[in-house]
């Protein structure tokens, strides 16, 4: 007779959670999460303390923006808030048709497409063009989303050192002749502040066939005349650079993501991409929101050379004071402080004088890699700016 099997172990998971999140907690990396009890801006509620915010991705300062709230709330008196189920059952309406259109007009490229957020757009177009057989190369600092698409995507997936044209240009030539390979590199890296030479990186892309992605998340707004994002930045047409993706919930103030290029990218995306096929499609109130923010951003540029004086004048400030800053032209500036404890230490004394700078610790950021990330909107003032330098050079070790 067939014996039993012996019985499974008596396992405590909660025992085992516990023990790690303690490991977690003694390592200085353990992660809060606060609550607003305000809009996103400038001046916010944390936890019920007033706060001067210079830690959110609102570059332009559109978030609260009366014409993109009030397009909202129009939108969904018209259309309800939910949208009810994918784009391609019968979720995808008028205002996400027009928002398409509109950020493909604004981008240069053929098309757009919509996505409920950014780690989703970029599972979804790296999901669908590369997989088993195929070649992937990623800069090092790619943002998580990319890199976990890579992982499951099933092709070899390579890593180059951050921003190295030189490495990547060997990584191509040792390739395959007949590989099929796609480059996945940011606009405007998230943590660091720098861009991408993405001129060179085009080059090398065309030189050896190789599909050229760029995560515009931080970029697209932001950088460029028209505030096109980083490939109006560098001048690159959708020839040279195939895949653009950007997001809507940084610069524009509002949510979701949307991948541009030619019409048969985003046809393929439509009939490939998992992470746009089964999932829910934005409201139609935060597509609304999204073209009024888009409008702001071309008929407004003042808040792009606002963005840029106050970059300057902060950047003046940190170079004077004692700790490293890494070559950020944006308005992400890291002020680099090493470890996770003294980043802690740093954030908490910037906050008892009510200035919300969290820090930014691993896995985020490389080990001894800790530090504030220090970000801008054009909603802040140069008194603003002065406020956080000075409260900087009180902390100074």
């Amino acid at each position: 007779m067939r014996q039993a099997p012996e019985p499974a172990p008596d396992v405590d998971w909660d025992s085992h959670l516990r023990q790690a999140l303690q490991q977690r907690a003694e390592a200085a990396l353990y992660r809060h999460r606060r609550t607003l009890d305000s809009a996103q801006g400038v001046h916010i509620v944390v936890d019920g303390q007033p706060c001067l915010n210079f830690s959110s991705n609102d570059y332009l300062g559109l978030a609260s923006h009366p014409e993109v709230v009030a397009a909202a709330v129009e939108a969904a008196g018209r259309y309800g808030l939910g949208s009810g189920a994918s784009h391609l059952v019968c979720g995808h309406g008028r205002e996400h048709d027009a928002l398409e259109q509109e950020l493909a007009a604004f981008t240069g490229r053929e098309r757009a497409l919509l996505f409920s957020t950014g780690y989703m757009a970029n599972q979804g177009v790296i999901g669908a063009l590369v997989g088993k057989g195929d070649q992937l190369l990623q800069d090092r600092l790619n943002h998580a989303s990319l890199l976990d698409a890579g992982l499951l995507c099933g092709a070899r997936m390579q890593r180059f050192g951050h921003n190295d044209t030189a490495q990547l240009g060997r990584r191509l030539a040792a390739l395959p002749a007949a590989a099929r390979t796609l480059i996945a590199v940011e606009g405007v890296y998230s943590m660091d502040g720098d861009c991408a030479p993405l001129a060179a990186m085009a080059d090398l892309a065309r030189e050896f066939g190789a599909l050229l992605m760029v995560d515009d998340a931080h970029g697209f707004g932001v950088l460029g005349e028209r505030g096109a994002g980083a490939t109006e930045h560098w001048s690159l047409s959708q020839a040279q650079v195939p895949v653009l993706m950007g997001t809507l919930g940084k610069a524009l103030g509002t949510f979701g993501a949307f991948v541009a290029g030619s019409d048969a990218l985003i046809e393929t995306l439509i009939q490939r991409s998992r992470s746009y096929i089964y999932t829910t499609a934005l409201p139609p109130a935060v597509a609304a929101a999204s073209r009024a923010a888009l409008r702001l951003v071309a008929a407004e540029p003042w808040r792009r050379a606002q963005l840029q004086a106050l970059q300057r004048r902060l950047r003046s400030g940190l170079e004077r004071l004692p700790w490293p800053l890494l070559p950020s032209a944006t308005p992400i500036q890291p002020v680099l402080v090493g470890s996770a404890e003294a980043a802690l230490a740093l954030s908490a004394g910037l906050q008892r004088q009510g200035i919300y700078v969290p820090a930014i610790r691993p896995p985020t950021v490389p080990a001894g890699g800790a530090r504030l990330r220090i970000t801008l909107s054009a909603a802040h003032s140069e008194r603003d700016v002065d406020r956080l330098l000075a409260a900087l050079a009180g902390l100074c070790p």
